[in-house]
């Protein structure tokens, strides 16, 4: 995984994880890839600084017992969203996660059968491979992907 600053043309910045720098390009150039604040399209990389670890620390004697290492200010537990970015992703999940039907893996099959009028028309949501997706884009059936993963996968 590889996490890179991004930057859209109205000047937010903001951060995500890609499983790779071809993700990135593929996804930049198809179009997918959206300001996380505004919805801008034309997301491009910002300039970044690589993370540098400190040397590890000397293994301690065995039978000695160690302290925990101390945790930097603001490190610990994710409670809460902390900039409006996450907050305003949190409040879209829980507005999805309320008013749509979860269907898992059959999305694309779900999908397609509410676009041709075989299933009542409803909001839903759910897992779809690239070329699933694709394929619905294809055939004009409006999908748009969701900026985060089932519960029990992340």
């Amino acid at each position: 995984m590889i996490k890179y600053a991004l930057l859209c043309k109205k000047g937010h910045r903001f951060d995500s994880w890609f499983r790779s720098s071809e993700d990135f390009e593929t996804l930049s150039a198809s179009g997918h890839l959206v300001c996380a604040v505004c919805g801008e399209a034309g997301v491009t990389k910002a300039l970044m600084t690589p993370g540098v670890s400190a040397a590890p620390e000397p293994k301690p004697d065995a039978g000695r017992p160690t302290a925990a290492p101390p945790s930097p200010p603001g490190a610990g537990p994710l409670s809460a969203p902390a900039s409006p970015s996450e907050q305003a992703l949190a409040a879209l999940r829980r507005r999805v996660e309320a008013n749509a039907e979860n269907v898992g893996r059959t999305f694309a099959a779900e999908a397609r059968r509410i676009h041709n009028g075989e299933a009542d028309g409803r909001p839903i949501y759910g897992e779809a491979s690239l070329a699933e997706a694709k394929k619905l884009v294809e055939d004009d059936i409006p999908v748009i992907p969701l900026p985060w993963r089932n519960r029990k996968t992340s």
